[in-house]
């Protein structure tokens, strides 16, 4: 049989052994090549033996299919700096006391989970479902470390339903900085109270780098960032959710007219204004001349959707276009005035949130800055909650949130 050498990567260790057992496994006795450890009372470095303690077994990454195993009886040394002389046993740094493998392992049970599930990596690898749990919870945290962060640049709030249909629901907030999203937290519900007492332990150092937040219309959201920042941090209405508002408008007029262009006119007629909806939600220089042909059947039959369609177009070219806050807001007010001169009823519940939100949505025009990412962000987090078929516990989705966007960074 031909053999080949593969270095151990473990520090420390000088190998006694290898065997194969009956199921083909490898197994490799190793002892510490260090001959000494901290005593675990006074921290003082002791040097004197006093035997072995149990012999243990560590799971180690695995070599050419074969699962291989690590075999030693960690060095007990006594202090003789104590009363007592109590002895301690030595700790290496390649794997955890009390767990069942190796560090190198455990890292790569890790990877092995990144936009995977427990159930599947408890498969490949031949591990137990509560080994892979338990893998998690000791090198994954359940809450935001600050103190690997630098800065936050724009924070994102929004929230999303842990079960679909029910009001269960979790609020997500996050930062984009450098083109990177980190996922600060994970609250239960979406309370002011709750969303408030988070952003009051954003530490100092930190609140510093904050240039904007983003956010939706909720105003238990607004409310929070206002009361714990004050007016010194923009917070920003996403230019999405105001656009959804508008065009919702314009759609609710749709389904009125082509209900009454569908008794009104011929069957032949009316099959010309096939596809509507989705030529009216799509940007007008994506539309192709079968679709222009369309809509010009459509706004003959209906001017005031025709008038309603352009108005539409002309606020998305608002928000489209090189403004300032200060222009942007002058521009906005006079489409109001047309939009009122019309006599179209079907922008007025817009027209109460410009009126109420109106700083907040022409904040977008300081930096050019919205919630895409936060929207993203949550199209991923439902991804990973219909692969692990569903995620109730918030801190387990804090992990695993964390293991989608950092896994490979940290146990690479």
């Amino acid at each position: 049989m031909h053999k080949i050498e593969i270095p151990l990567d473990i520090v420390d260790v000088e190998i006694e052994n290898v065997e194969i057992n009956k199921e083909g496994d490898i197994i490799i006795t190793v002892k510490s090549t260090d001959k000494d450890t901290r005593c675990h009372k006074c921290g003082r470095k002791i040097t004197k033996l006093h035997g072995h303690d149990r012999e243990i077994t560590l799971r180690h990454l695995s070599i050419l299919g074969r699962k291989v195993y690590i075999r030693i009886r960690p060095a007990r040394y006594q202090c003789t700096h104590c009363k007592g002389n109590p002895t301690t046993t030595q700790k290496l740094t390649w794997y955890e006391p009390r767990s069942p493998h190796t560090i190198a392992y455990e890292e790569h049970v890790l990877r092995e989970l990144v936009h995977s599930t427990v159930l599947d990596v408890s498969i490949k690898e031949d591990l137990g479902y509560e080994a892979v749990m338990g893998i998690i919870r000791r090198h994954v945290q359940t809450e935001v470390d600050w103190s690997e962060i630098e800065r936050l640049d724009e924070i994102g709030i929004d929230e999303i339903s842990l079960k679909k249909g029910h009001k269960d629901f979790v609020t997500i907030v996050t930062a984009h900085t450098g083109g990177n999203i980190i996922i600060l937290a994970v609250l239960k519900g979406r309370k002011k109270s709750m969303v408030k007492a988070f952003l009051s332990s954003i530490p100092k150092r930190l609140r510093k780098t904050i240039l904007t937040v983003c956010s939706d219309m909720y105003e238990g959201y607004i409310n929070a960032v206002r009361e714990v920042f004050g007016d010194d941090i923009p917070i920003v209405l996403d230019r999405f959710h105001i656009a959804k508002l508008y065009r919702k408008g314009l759609d609710e007029l749709r389904k009125r007219e082509m209900k009454r262009l569908k008794k009104e006119l011929p069957k032949e007629e009316y099959k010309k204004l096939k596809g509507a909806m989705w030529i009216l939600r799509r940007d007008i220089e994506e539309l192709t001349d079968e679709d222009l042909e369309v809509l010009k059947w459509l706004f003959r039959y209906s001017p005031i959707l025709e008038l309603a369609y352009k108005l539409c177009n002309e606020l998305t070219a608002i928000f489209d276009g090189d403004y300032s806050k200060r222009e942007a807001e002058r521009k906005i007010n006079r489409w109001k005035k047309r939009v009122i001169k019309s006599g179209l009823t079907c922008f007025n519940s817009f027209l109460v949130t410009l009126d109420k939100w109106m700083d907040g949505i022409t904040n977008y025009f300081i930096n050019r800055q919205t919630s895409g990412f936060v929207e993203g962000f949550n199209n991923k987090i439902k991804v990973i909650k219909r692969r692990c078929y569903g995620i109730l516990n918030v801190k387990h989705l804090f992990q695993r949130i964390h293991l989608d966007l950092e896994g490979y960074s940290f146990f690479a």
